[in-house]
């Protein structure tokens, strides 16, 4: 018998196959080949499936399955997968229990082959899942139907485990090399709830090995062949007892094995069925019955009738022809209906459905019935039948065709019967099911919810033959820069290319975020009034990588954008199209592409309004943003102003059919009002989206359905900036998944990876997954960055054209004067002369990239205009040709054309031709004379371009409500929209709308016509507003009188009443009375109509008031004294009367009146005309006046005492006065009045003629004043009592009092008086001759005082003990006690009481007669001291070596420990130990009997110290290096360790290093012989060391450090010291300048910056190559840089700022996620490193350290505000900083002087709380309401966590054990925990201050630098990911990320909010 075959190899023709093998139909038998591996199963990752981990005996973790399966008659709910080609039901033994063994096994295996296979070293892969795609469900139905067609089999679920090229085990010891034989095969699990079937698949070429060599086969060749078949394994019988269990195989030998992808039992080689189990009975395995290679099938035709494999699955059925067909569905409703699996598609309808598919031949073209389309068929080539292929969830399956050939009987041998017919095999062709003819739907049979009438489908019917089939050679254009094209019998197809995804056509890089823009227009009726929406803006950005979608529609009116909050399926569109992809599922854009109809109907519940919506995708632009034009038009609900939706988390179910999706849902909203409260309403939706696909490709996929989980809906109508708001995270899966079930915690699936936003998440077993860089980046998936394809000449683009550079790929366009040909790749030549360019008596010359005009011969000209007449004037050429000539020439100039410029076309004249066009963008307007653009006339790529010879409509000039509406600033020059500006509201004709209300404030009122407020409607917010149609009373407005009275503060901000305010009285009218009075001083006076005074009208209390009404005489301008006396402040500007203010007196005149007088102080004194006082006038209170009416004596000048008395400053320059200032007082002469008293203080003195005291003359208050006048005694000279007295300054320099000072008192003849006492304090006390202080005699005040005349007792003197005691200072020269010093305390005797105990920190001590402690005798607080009465034992003297080590153990004087003191050891005897080692540096040495170092002996920390018992040898002389390191003071003379001085390090030999390092700064130099540093070789720490052999240049002179040598040495710092190759570190030139190329450490990632190291945009690189920098010190910009002005973030009212470099940015949060589209930067600062930040709720002002400046600054959060300097001395390296809102302190540490201070909040009142035992101070937080102070020190020998008040008490340690670098510090208000980020341990951590309760709240974050805590969310800053992290503390998951544009490190972040926080700190 012959036989035709048809291989893979074959060279012929697809049709000549097919005809061949037809023909062989009735002779032979036609061999089939086996499957191909793309015929098997899908499989891999992106199927999702799970790696079973390399080896030579893996077995999976547990596969649990949703529903358990029957094997054999058992039931099993888990399965495991081994390496060994087996599949069991329970966990496996060791492999050398059953590898080399034969069935049966002892437990339960289905083994498609058995044997010792090994993956280790990347030797294959094996993959396995568990799934319920339809079309796995479908194509495993088909089998079992048909190998077993009586089986009624609707499986629920498959298990698929696949071995691809697994490698069998090898001996490592065996001579021969690895083998490279490696096998492929597949088994497949179907079950529903009563049986299981198994399919094994081999495919062609996947046995290249059949056995394996046992492991013991002790070097004897032999080979085990593997088993193939199933086993039960063990059962139990007899309760007790086991025996085995039934058992099947499918080979017994070598050769059977080999047969296993040659024959099968389904007819198709390498295809094996079974049935494996049954719930009611079953005995053993039972194969298929199709039969093997030559089987033949049974005679007459039978077909198969497969309805929907599964009822659940039956409505989703295929579309014939994409086309509904209503008229025609109930008399179609018989027809079967398929399951919708791409491999299954139902057949061409035609004629009788009855008839069996008939071949296909060049004569008889077939028509196969529906039934027999169900078939499966495997082969070699594609062989199509029909015209149109199917997209398929699988990989590229075959057709069955039917086992039974058409009874058709060739011509000339009509005779033969169909029993005669050979029997043929099942033939291996391709069966594509033709759209064409299909039966429309039956009713009932799919779920569709859009009508019919709304779908757009291409019904046209194609006919394909050789001339009209399109190929890839003739529209390849058609696909996309990033896809290839490929060729099909139909037609062609486009198809990604690895690294992206879309539908060929479009496709974008795997794994980046995409951006979507486009327009908004429509009308909504709100309630019942329509709003347009004109073309208003669509923004959306969507991180694939997790799901999440951001939609945002700017300038949305008012009530339309309330109305629109629950339209959140506007935004859904985005999130299907990008969903995040769970297994088995693919997301919207794969489908689709970026060219698509999306409708959707929405009817709301129970108003039953109707909204419709098309969204168009209209392709990619140019940056590969997708463009979508949305269009809304219908009724929407009213949804009151102020309104809140949620929108609870929902799945939706989407059927796919071809070129259409669907999708019908119910949505629940709630709407929160202060009108209405809480209420529920809902909306149905039903939409259809269409696109194009391509039905060519028979590996394409058709799914069913899929569902859309939509875990987060967030919206917002932010009425401020218009802008509606939608955020949704979304996921896709096939229906019924859980999102949160356990096969999907993986992060990939959760969305919760770490993964860059421009990287994939590939999972991985387990929790375990793996982050790869989109296409397009390079990272390490965590850190991604854009790799420039044009830079790194990785760019498709081809010759005339130029490649762009765009986020994860590129673009290639071409240059100017070239388009794109018909491929769309090649750029070709334009024929410009084409639209006649030139003169017409010019001709046109089209040459490459250009064109020529040149003037025809006789005429002359540039061709553009040519005359006749040579040397004739050309006329002068018009703007527009300059225009165009000048881009034109700049192109020739530059060689190369500017791709993307546009040239304007000029027509003949040189006149701007009406319509212009851009060759680039295709965009195209119309212009005015002027080539100015007209608005409204642009139009884009592929539209119809304007008539631009039409006359535009005519404009209505602006009304005054437009002006005013337009003028207002709503944003800044940055873009930011600008709050608190009111912009009023007009209507359609520009008119003022009558209620106008202020979007920040909320207060509303009515206006008129002119836009002027309506006195009396104005409301607050809240309430309702004034009905602004209906008529107002008149009413009138405030008058003067009214606004000046209630401007009068008349009650103090406590509530008191103010006393001496005046307040002005006004009539009913609101005018004032004529008649004012004061209501204190009881002075009355008359006003004019504005209140003024009317001059001579004032009358003093008791006197009858003037009639104010009488008509006055012409009023006449005030005088000097009238602007005078109305000019003294007699009220501060909050409205309270100034006490002590002079004010002069004005007669009726308004002239000075000659005697003026002070109320205050009662001095009088006359005056001249002008108000001047006259010399020698002046009298004291009490004394008569002088009469100023008697003449003037001539005027004699000013004496001493006047300009003095006159230089006193009694009064402010703000006109209020001064107290306590002393005034001088002069006589009539104007000398010195004898007796001079102050008139605060109340002291009187005498002075001589120049106003110096006289000694002894002083007088307190209360006293008798001296007699100045009685002749002096002859002036003995001043005592010594009197020089003290006279010493101490009592006055400021300004002439103001000082208080609290101590002023001695002398008597009459200048000696000390017997007692003092101190004026301030009170204390008094005896004094003797010299005024020292008797002992004993001080008592406080209160108490009675010592009779200090009482003679003393013999007094004694002073003992040790008394002189110690008094020599200690326990007040300050204030007066005030100064906390924490010791006293010592004195018996009766004066001698030391044995046991001394210090009064602040407890301890108690044993002290011998002098007051030395006694040792061993030391007690802490709270334990019993010693008994020191006790009798010491004979106690030897102290040896030196004790003494010293008394002298290292001393405390300071606050009788704190000292830390980093070097305490000397010493043994029983008090000698020296021979071995001597620092506690705190670590370092060893031996010393001699003295304590003296022995030279060489010391050693550093961590080596092995000296044996100092070793003779050492002869000894040289110390050389000057060691001299000099000797000398070095390391300790002060207290004892006290000195920080930061310079040890010199010197070598074996005594010399010096030639290089040399700073133990504390770090920084390195080279040294000379003599130990002096070399000029120009000092490096910084972290930097290169200059190398000291080499000779070095001299720098000239020193210089300071600049910004980039303090930025690199901080982050030094921060990286320990030792910065990773991949962080960041400025590089800086020699001079000290930012270098222009700056670098991520060791790696390629670099880019430019300018001179303030600022990013230069558009410079990064990823190239081996670095970039092109200019120098960074470039000539000096003329231009200043920006003020550094304020930006708030708008309506927020919780904002994250966070610092970065020179900037601190803003980042709002909505509820407790990031709001990264309302990010921005808060106020940029050039120049600066911003560290520490923090936030003063109280004042809304932010405060930061800047570490380059070295200062610490302020401001106010208020736009425009400016940054103000608080403190600019006296710091190094400032870093945390926290404010105490609460007492209005602010807190910081500077980590290089080692120190924490506080100030005031105004930079005031600084002082020092700790500079000791202070390491690494970094972090510092403020707890206000328990005023505690918390920080971390990050010494990396002994890091710590302390806390200590806020006045610097009660310091103690909280944490310092399991931290590394606690960077961050945050307190927890709701647990009141202290939280911290540890860069070293990667924990996020919490304790309680007393140091229970710890607990870790993450395990593993980056690298934290600062974190706050709000509303149980942790957010910090990462120096690894650059950017804010959220931890939510209740699932201790990152919840959120934000990564700012600007890629440098972030440093503090703080917490701003409009309120203060309860528990803010």
């Amino acid at each position: 018998m012959q036989s035709c075959s048809l291989t893979p190899s074959s060279t012929m023709e697809r049709g000549v196959m097919l005809a061949v093998c037809l023909l062989c139909w009735s002779c032979s038998v036609c061999v089939v080949t086996a499957i191909k591996r793309t015929d098997m199963f899908s499989y891999g990752t992106l199927s999702g499936d799970l790696i079973l981990a390399e080896g030579d005996d893996e077995t999976s973790r547990v596969l649990s399955l949703p529903k358990p399966l029957f094997f054999y008659g058992s039931l099993f709910s888990q399965l495991y997968v081994a390496t060994n080609g087996i599949i069991s039901a329970q966990d496996l033994p060791m492999e050398k229990q059953y590898v080399d063994d034969g069935f049966p096994t002892d437990f339960p295996v289905v083994a498609p082959f058995l044997a010792d296979i090994d993956t280790s070293g990347g030797r294959g892969q094996i993959y396995y899942r568990v799934t319920e795609t339809p079309s796995v469900l479908n194509r495993v139905a088909q089998e079992v139907h048909r190998g077993f067609p009586d089986a009624k089999f609707t499986p629920t679920h498959v298990v698929v485990a696949t071995w691809e090229n697994v490698a069998a085990y090898e001996e490592q010891t065996r001579t021969t090399g690895p083998s490279d034989k490696v096998n492929t095969f597949q088994a497949v699990i179907g079950y529903d709830e009563t049986d299981s079937y198994v399919l094994f698949l081999y495919p062609e070429d996947g046995l290249n090995y059949f056995g394996t060599r046992p492991k013991e086969s002790y070097n004897v060749e032999i080979e085990l062949p593997a088993r193939v078949g199933f086993s039960r394994g063990e059962v139990t019988y007899l309760i007790f007892s086991r025996t085995e269990g039934p058992h099947y195989s499918v080979t017994s030998d070598e050769q059977s094995v080999k047969n296993l992808y040659q024959v099968g039992n389904t007819g198709i080689p390498g295809v094996w069925l079974f049935h494996t189990g049954n719930r009611y009975s079953f005995d053993n395995i039972v194969p298929a019955s199709i039969g093997g290679l030559l089987d033949t099938p049974p005679t007459g035709g039978h077909s198969l009738s497969l309805d929907s494999t599964t009822p659940e699955y039956g409505e989703f059925e295929e579309y014939p022809d994409n086309t509904f067909d209503s008229e025609n569905q109930e008399e179609e409703e018989d027809y079967p209906h398929t399951g919708g699996d791409p491999e299954f598609q139902p057949a061409p309808a035609g004629g009788d459905h009855s008839e069996s598919l008939q071949p296909a031949s060049p004569d008889a073209p077939s028509s196969p019935s529906e039934d027999s389309g169900h078939q499966l068929s495997y082969g070699s080539e594609d062989v199509p039948l029909t015209s149109e292929p199917r997209y398929s969830s699988e990989p590229a399956g075959r057709q069955y065709a039917p086992p039974n050939p058409p009874e058709r009987v060739p011509e000339g041998d009509a005779q033969r019967t169909p029993k005669q017919q050979p029997q043929v095999p099942l033939e291996v062709v391709d069966v594509y099911p033709s759209h064409r003819n299909e039966p429309p739907l039956s009713p009932g049979g799919h779920v569709v919810s859009v009508d019919e009438d709304d779908v757009d489908f291409d019904t046209g019917v194609i006919q394909y033959t050789t001339e009209n089939k399109e190929t890839c050679a003739r529209f390849q254009q058609q696909c996309s820069q990033n896809a290839f094209c490929s060729d099909y019998a139909t037609g062609f197809c486009c198809h990604c290319r690895p690294g992206f995804y879309g539908n060929g056509r479009h496709c974008l890089p795997e794994g980046a975020p995409q951006r979507v823009s486009g327009k908004v227009s429509g009308t909504v009726t709100v309630g019942s009034t329509p709003v347009e929406l004109n073309n208003i803006d669509l923004h959306a950005y969507i991180v694939v990588g997790d799901g999440r979608a951001y939609t945002a529609i700017s300038q949305v009116p008012e009530p339309v954008g309330w109305a629109l909050m629950p339209l959140a399926p506007i935004g859904e569109l985005f999130g299907w199209l990008f969903a995040l992809e769970l297994p088995n599922s693919q997301a919207g854009f794969k489908i689709t592409g970026a060219e698509f109809t999306r409708r959707a109907e929405v009817i709301f519940y129970p108003g039953n309004q109707r909204l419709s919506i098309i969204q168009t995708g209209r392709g990619l632009d140019d940056h590969n943003h997708l463009t979508v034009d949305t269009v809304v038009s219908g009724n929407v609900p009213f949804l009151p102003p102020g309104a809140e939706i949620t929108m609870e988390p929902f799945k939706e179910t989407y059927q796919y059919y071809p070129s259409v999706a669907t999708s019908s849902s119910v949505r629940e909203f709630s709407v929160v009002s202060a009108e209405q409260g809480s209420e529920s309403f809902s909306f149905q939706l039903k939409q259809n989206i269409t696109y194009r696909d391509c039905r060519h490709d028979n590996r394409a996929a058709v799914l069913e359905t899929l569902q859309i989980i939509m875990e987060r809906v967030f919206v917002m109508y932010v009425k401020e900036e218009r802008i509606l708001r939608y955020a949704i995270t979304n996921k896709i899966s096939p229906v019924g998944v859980d999102p949160t079930g356990p096969e999907l915690v993986n992060p990939c699936y959760a969305g919760n990876h770490d993964c860059d936003t421009t990287a994939q998440c590939i999972p991985l077993e387990g929790q375990a997954f793996q982050c790869q860089c989109a296409t397009g980046y390079r990272g390490d998936g965590r850190n991604c960055y854009d790799i420039d394809e044009c830079a790194e000449g990785l760019s498709s683009c081809r010759a005339h054209s130029q490649c762009v550079n765009l986020p994860g790929g590129h673009r290639c366009q071409c240059q100017s004067g070239y388009e794109f040909g018909f491929d769309g790749r090649t750029c070709v030549d334009i024929d410009e002369c084409s639209s006649s360019p030139c003169h017409v008596s010019a001709r046109c010359i089209n040459g490459l990239g250009s064109f020529l005009c040149q003037c025809q011969p006789g005429f002359y000209g540039d061709g553009f205009y040519c005359s006749q007449t040579e040397g004739q004037t050309v006329r002068p050429r018009s703007q527009c040709e300059q225009h165009r000539d000048s881009l034109q020439s700049g192109m020739e100039q530059s060689g190369r054309p500017s791709p993307g410029a546009f040239i304007p076309q000029c027509d003949s004249d040189g006149r701007y031709q009406p319509l212009q066009c851009h060759g680039s963008t295709g965009h195209c307007w119309c212009v005015d004379s002027r080539g100015q653009e007209r608005a409204g006339t642009r139009t884009p790529p592929g539209t119809a371009p304007k008539d631009c010879d039409r006359p535009d409509e005519p404009v209505r000039p602006k009304t005054h409500c437009e002006h005013h509406r337009d003028s207002v600033q709503t944003t800044s020059p940055e873009g930011y929209p600008i709050v608190g500006a009111y912009v009023p509201q007009c209507d359609a004709n520009g008119q003022y709308t009558l209620l106008q209300c202020h979007g920040s404030s909320g207060h509303c009122w009515c206006v008129d016509g002119n836009g002027q407020e309506r006195a009396g409607t104005r409301t607050p917010p809240g309430t309702t507003p004034t009905d602004c149609s209906k008529p107002v009373e008149p009413e009138r407005p405030k008058t003067y009188c009214e606004h000046h009275r209630d401007r009068v503060q008349t009650t103090s901000p406590d509530g008191y009443p103010v006393i001496g305010a005046y307040v002005p009285q006004c009539d009913a009218n609101g005018q004032y009375r004529s008649l004012q009075c004061h209501g204190s001083t009881g002075q009355c006076w008359c006003v004019d109509e504005r209140g003024q005074e009317r001059v001579g009208t004032r009358t003093p209390p008791g006197t009858p008031s003037v009639d104010c009404d009488r008509p006055g005489e012409p009023e006449r301008p005030k005088t000097h004294c009238e602007h005078h006396r109305d000019g003294v402040q007699t009220t501060s500007p909050e409205g309270y009367p100034l006490v002590g203010a002079y004010v002069p007196q004005c007669d009726a005149d308004g002239q000075y009146t000659p005697l003026q007088c002070h109320s205050s102080t009662g001095h009088c004194w006359c005056v001249d005309s002008r108000g001047q006082e006259k010399a020698g006038t002046r009298t004291s209170p009490g004394a008569p006046p002088t009469d100023c009416h008697k003449p003037d004596e001539p005027e004699r000048p000013k004496t001493h005492c006047e300009h003095h008395r006159e230089r006193a400053q009694t009064t402010s320059p703000e006109g209020y006065p001064i107290v306590g200032a002393y005034v001088p007082q002069c006589d009539a002469d104007g000398q010195y009045t004898s007796l001079q008293c102050h008139g605060s203080t109340g002291h009187c003195w005498c002075v001589d003629g120049r106003g110096q005291e006289r000694a002894g003359t002083r007088t307190p208050p209360g006293t008798p004043s001296v007699d100045c006048n009685k002749p002096d005694e002859p002036v003995r000279p001043k005592t010594y009592c009197e020089q003290h007295r006279d010493s101490v300054q009592t006055t400021s320099p300004e002439g103001y009092p000082i208080e609290g000072v101590f002023v001695p008192q002398c008597d009459s003849n200048g000696q000390y008086t017997s007692q003092q006492c101190h004026s301030s304090t009170g204390h008094c006390w005896c004094v003797d001759v010299r005024g020292q202080e008797r002992s004993g005699t001080r008592n406080p005040p209160g108490t009675p005082s010592v009779d200090c005349d009482k003679p003393d007792e013999p007094v004694r003197p002073k003992t040790y003990c008394e002189q110690h005691r008094d020599s200690v200072q326990t007040t300050s020269p204030e007066g005030y006690p100064i906390e924490g010093v010791f006293v010592p305390q004195c018996d009766s005797n004066g001698q030391y009481t044995s046991q001394q105990c210090h009064g602040s920190t407890g301890h108690c001590w044993c002290v011998d007669s002098r007051g030395q402690e006694r040792a061993e005798t030391r007690t802490p607080p709270g334990t019993q001291p010693r008994d020191c009465d006790r009798p010491d034992e004979p106690e030897r003297p102290k040896t030196h070596c004790e003494h010293h080590r008394h002298r290292a153990q001393a405390t300071s004087q606050e009788g704190y420990p000292i830390v980093g003191v070097y305490v000397p050891q010493c043994d029983a005897d008090g000698q020296y130990l021979q071995l001597q080692c620092h506690s705190s540096t670590g370092h060893c040495w031996c010393v001699d009997r003295r304590g003296q170092e022995r030279t060489g002996t010391r050693t550093p920390p961590g080596t092995q110290p000296k044996d100092c018992n070793r003779p050492d040898e002869p000894e040289r002389p110390k050389t000057h290096c060691e001299h000099h390191r000797d000398r070095v003071q390391t300790t002060s003379p207290e004892g006290y360790p000195i920080v930061g001085a310079h040890l010199p390090q010197c070598d074996a030999e005594g010399q010096y290093l030639p290089r040399q390092c700073h133990g504390s700064t770090g920084d390195c130099w080279c040294v000379d012989g003599r130990g002096q540093e070399r000029a120009g070789t000092r490096t910084p720490p972290g930097t290169p060391s200059v190398d000291c052999d080499r000779p070095v240049p001299v720098a000239p002179t020193q210089r300071p450090e600049s910004v980039c040598e303090r930025w690199r040495t901080s982050l030094i710092e921060h990286y320990g010291g030792k910065p990773d190759a991949q962080q960041y570190v400025p590089q800086c030139e020699q001079d000290g300048q930012f270098s222009p190329v700056q670098c991520y450490g060791e790696t390629t990632y670099c880019w430019c910056v300018d001179q303030d190291g600022r990013e230069v945009p558009g410079t990064r690189s990823h190239d081996v190559v670095k970039p092109a920098c200019l120098p960074s010190v470039a000539p000096p910009t003329v231009r200043p840089l920006p003020r550094p002005d304020v930006t708030p973030p708008t309506n927020t009212d919780i904002t994250l700022l966070y610092a970065q470099g020179q900037k601190i940015g803003a980042l709002p949060l909505n509820g407790t996620r990031l709001d990264a589209t309302r990010s921005k930067t808060l106020l940029t600062l050039h120049g600066s490193i911003v560290v520490g930040i923090a936030y003063d709720c109280k004042e809304n002002q932010v405060y930061w350290t800047d570490l380059s400046a070295r200062t610490i600054n302020r401001a106010s959060m208020a736009t425009g505000a400016e940054p103000e300097i608080l403190i600019n001395t006296n710091l190094v390296s400032p870093e945390g900083l926290a404010v105490d809102v609460k007492r209005r302190l602010m807190f910081w540490v500077d980590s290089n002087p080692d120190m924490i201070e506080s100030a005031n909040l105004d930079g005031s009142g600084r002082r020092t709380l700790f500079d000791t035992d202070l390491v690494n101070p970094r972090a510092i937080i403020v707890v206000s309401s328990t005023g505690t102070l918390y920080w971390t020190d990050w010494n990396r020998e002994a890091p710590k966590i302390e806390s200590s008040s806020v006045d610097g008490q009660n310091r103690r340690v909280v944490v310092s054990e399991g931290i590394g670098l606690p960077n961050a510090l945050t307190y927890d208000s709701s647990s009141r925990q202290v939280c911290w980020a540890d860069a070293g341990t990667k924990r996020l951590e919490c304790v309680s201050p007393d140091g229970s309760g710890r607990r870790v709240v993450h395990p593993s974050l980056n690298y934290p630098f600062s974190m706050v805590y709000y509303r149980n969310h942790f957010y910090y800053t990462d120096w690894r990911r650059d950017g804010v992290i959220a931890v939510s503390k209740d699932s201790s998951q990152i919840t959120d990320e934000y990564l700012p544009d600007q890629r440098s490190h972030l440093y503090g972040i703080a917490i701003a909010t409009t309120h203060c926080l309860s528990g803010s700190h």
